[in-house]
């Protein structure tokens, strides 16, 4: 079957399981760069604790470029799923080459801002002079890849929306394996420390980004990146700022969250409690990953057959990627109440953030078997074009409700407090996307009907 086609026919639970699993691996891959760093740098002897802690300062700054990342790669991927729901795949080609130099113009940007002003950025961000030294050391190298690291997720997702989410997955598949081997390699063989998991990230990065080049240019890809399409123009660059705009903002929102939740626990609790925070942060990474998989092995889906006007297949798929997804939260939520120990002993070679970071990890982790309804359900909107509401619902969870919740419950309970403030914003914000939702939903019974009429109309 024709891949478009299929995304038009198929069963959607077929179409979720051969998208969302190849999306989930990608995922789940693209986290253990960073979490398989933090894991190694955490078990350096004898300064484990506060290597973590200095890569902990450099969150908001990676947050910051994987925003600008997804501003290209979710406003591409939505747009090119659109266009080829319409038939129209040379405005999808032509996207794909905006995309391309977008990330390329914007990577060389972030690159000389983030090394000429890195190190007052990692003190504004709650670094110290015990902890901004190895802060500085990795974020330097890290950011000499940027380019590649732009260039490579937005191919990465696009692949999703050519229809072929297995090369995707195979793709970050290949940079991980790589990034553990050169991790294991450079920090404790070549004893390159905290440096050397820079390096290694880089270089497995490439090796993505490579592959991806490959597939959209000799490779079987149903789209190519066509030299005349390279050429920035805003007829194309204007819709991949629209819809890529939602997942950027929410970056963004989670950048400043870690600059205050930084300062925040270096006000209130030990300068370790950033180094805990990290740890905590990687272990609910994993586990959220998968959720931001099916997200992307949706959005393919819903996009086409919103676009097709097929709203029944679009709210189903909806619908059954919650279900799989609080499926996942309720297992994660489950192994982090019963081995949280073992967890953070992962990050904390020596033991030295237990203490802090186990009843954190506990606290943080309270709602999660809620949080496929807002995670999934605000993704939605963005798939289906309403950038608006994509972006509202997205500033809600991570900046209009969670912010006064850490400056609040902090004052009130002290670092307890700032443990508790994501699940209190969880729940409060749950409630109002899955208002939005509802409302979304009661609209496609006025649009069924006029499609029905226009069609009649038309005979």
């Amino acid at each position: 079957m024709d891949r478009q086609k299929e995304l038009g026919e198929q069963s959607i639970v077929k179409l979720l399981i051969k998208y969302s699993i190849p999306a989930i691996v990608g995922m789940l891959v693209s986290a253990l760069y960073n979490v398989v760093d933090r894991m190694f740098i955490g078990n350096i002897k004898g300064v484990g604790a506060l290597a973590i802690t200095g890569v902990g300062l450099t969150t908001p700054i990676i947050t910051i470029i994987l925003a600008f990342a997804l501003l290209i790669s979710a406003g591409a991927t939505a747009n090119i799923s659109i266009r080829l729901g319409q038939g129209k795949r040379d405005e999808a080609e032509k996207i794909l080459g905006s995309a391309v130099s977008l990330a390329v113009i914007l990577g060389v940007i972030l690159t000389v801002t983030g090394v000429l002003f890195g190190g007052k950025l990692l003190m504004a961000f709650g670094g110290s002079e015990n902890t901004v030294g190895y802060g500085i050391a990795y974020i330097n190298i890290f950011l000499l890849g940027t380019v590649i690291n732009l260039v490579g997720f937005a191919l990465n997702h696009i692949m999703r929306a050519d229809g072929n989410p297995k090369m995707a997955a195979a793709s970050m598949v290949a940079g991980c394996f790589l990034n553990v081997v050169l991790d294991a390699l450079f920090i404790f063989q070549f004893n390159m420390g905290i440096e050397g998991a820079a390096i290694a990230t880089v270089i497995s990065q490439t090796l993505t980004a490579g592959i991806g080049i490959v597939y959209f240019t000799k490779g079987n890809s149903h789209l190519k990146i066509k030299k005349e399409n390279l050429r920035p123009t805003v007829a194309f660059i204007k819709p991949i700022l629209a819809i890529g705009s939602a997942p950027f903002m929410m970056q963004i929102a989670i950048s400043l969250v870690q600059v205050i939740t930084n300062n925040t626990l270096r006000a209130t609790g030990e300068e370790i409690s950033i180094g805990a925070m990290t740890a905590i942060m990687s272990i609910m990474m994993l586990i959220y990953m998968p959720i931001f998989g099916i997200n992307q092995g949706a959005q393919p889906i819903i996009g086409y057959n919103y676009g097709a006007q097929n709203y029944r297949r679009s709210k189903k798929a909806l619908l059954l990627s919650m279900v799989g997804g609080s499926i996942i939260l309720g297992i994660g939520f489950m192994l982090i109440q019963a081995m949280p120990h073992v967890l953070i002993r992962l990050f904390d070679g020596e033991g030295s953030i237990e203490a802090i970071a186990v009843p954190g990890l506990r606290i943080y982790a309270a709602t999660m078997p809620i949080l496929a309804i807002s995670i999934i359900g605000s993704n939605y909107f963005y798939a289906i074009g309403k950038a608006g509401i994509a972006m509202f619902l997205s500033l809600l969870r991570q900046v209009l409700v969670l912010i006064p919740m850490i400056l609040i419950l902090s004052r009130m309970w002290g670092l307890t407090g700032v443990w508790l403030a994501q699940p209190v914003s969880d729940i409060i914000c749950t409630i109002v996307i899955g208002g939005f939702i509802i409302k979304e939903f009661s609209s496609y019974k006025t649009l069924s009907k006029k499609t029905e009429l226009e069609f009649e109309t038309a005979k």
